[in-house]
């Protein structure tokens, strides 16, 4: 929690000072449309990260980290290393600058992405007992990827009410609100998926490997995005073509996870129901999502609403099964055996205040 609140911070700072880059560049009332415009694509993006994350919900200050990191460390990152390439280039070539082309297939690609995968390394780090797995790193990649083409999206859209007033921000808004909202989600969750294995099968420096792994996708998916916006001569053609399907494999992949994390939950409850701390019942209400909308529903019927207090029940539970899990796979055993005392210790808790 004390990273929570230090990085959370940091990144607030950070924060502020892009978008005082941003006003500085663009002028305040071109800020604010295009920060207007550039809520749409956001929007979309985190009700799908909130769909993904409704099973075991993450943490609301590793969400706005991982948020703030995208929007604002991120995208400092970016701006700094393009300022230090563009300075190097003017010096070494007597003004010239760098080859466009160059810049969105090498650089962008492998400067954005390895500062996004960043922020979901140091998640990773300072809050293991809430990275369980490949949909945990899922979720965070996409948080954290969703700041990033906010702040990325403000930009675009700036820019192009600038240069080519309300027609060019029309056909941007297009291509880049709703053609493509999950761009920047799609490369980064390549990094998160990858950490987020790599915490399940041991965690460690092993992670690293595997982030390294991940990002190596990230980078390359990044750049064939890019390279088929700059170089194909049909960029409509290779979207439905190869982008489409792409974001198709990502949703059918984000599907199974969530079928898998349904799965889990319910076999360590049920040895935990085999030992006496759920009834077979209770097994079947936390552990399934008709269950869940059923006990959800009792608990809004009561007078007065107990809905808060099951919704932490489920919560506890679900956390606890996934404890559970990590104690199978023999991944931090120490601090998971003082997570389960203290979920089961919180169950017991919350099925008294429910039953009150």
């Amino acid at each position: 929690m004390v990273f929570g609140i230090v990085g959370i911070s940091i990144a607030a700072l950070v924060g502020l000072l892009v978008l005082a880059y941003l006003a500085s560049g663009l002028g305040v009332s071109t800020l604010l449309v295009g920060s207007v415009l550039a809520l749409v694509p956001l929007t979309i993006v985190l009700l799908a990260v909130r769909w993904v994350d409704r099973w075991e919900p993450e943490p609301r200050w590793a969400l706005w980290f991982s948020f703030l990191w995208g929007a604002a460390v991120s995208v400092a990152i970016a701006l700094i290393v393009d300022l230090g390439v563009q300075l190097a280039l003017a010096f070494a070539n007597a003004g010239s600058g760098p080859d466009e082309a160059l810049q969105a297939v090498v650089q962008a690609p492998l400067v954005e992405e390895t500062a996004k995968g960043l922020g979901v390394l140091l998640v990773y780090t300072f809050s293991r007992s809430h990275f369980d797995g490949p949909v945990d790193g899922l979720v965070y990649a996409a948080t954290v990827a969703a700041g990033f083409a906010f702040t990325e999206n403000i930009l675009y859209f700036g820019a192009a009410l600038i240069e080519g007033g309300a027609s060019e921000l029309g056909a941007t808004f297009v291509l880049r609100g709703l053609f493509s909202p999950f761009a920047h989600v799609l490369f980064t969750v390549c990094a998160g998926l990858a950490i987020g294995l790599g915490a399940r099968r041991g965690g460690g420096a092993a992670v690293v490997g595997w982030f390294l792994a991940g990002l190596a996708g990230a980078t390359l998916l990044h750049a064939l995005w890019n390279g088929s916006l700059a170089f194909a001569s049909d960029a409509i053609g290779l979207y439905f073509t190869v982008q489409v399907p792409i974001f198709i494999v990502a949703v059918l992949l984000t599907i199974s996870l969530r079928r898998a994390e349904v799965r889990v939950t319910r076999a360590r409850l049920a040895e935990y129901g085999a030992a006496g701390w759920f009834s077979p019942a209770e097994v079947e209400m936390l552990a399934t999502p008709a269950g869940r909308r059923q006990a959800k529903a009792w608990a809004r019927a009561q007078t007065p609403p107990r809905t808060a207090l099951m919704r932490k029940l489920i919560a506890d539970a679900t956390h606890l099964a996934f404890t559970r899990q990590r104690l199978v796979n023999g991944v931090g055993t120490a601090r998971a055996l003082a997570d389960e005392q203290a979920l089961l210790s919180a169950v017991v808790s919350d099925r008294a205040a429910l039953l009150r």
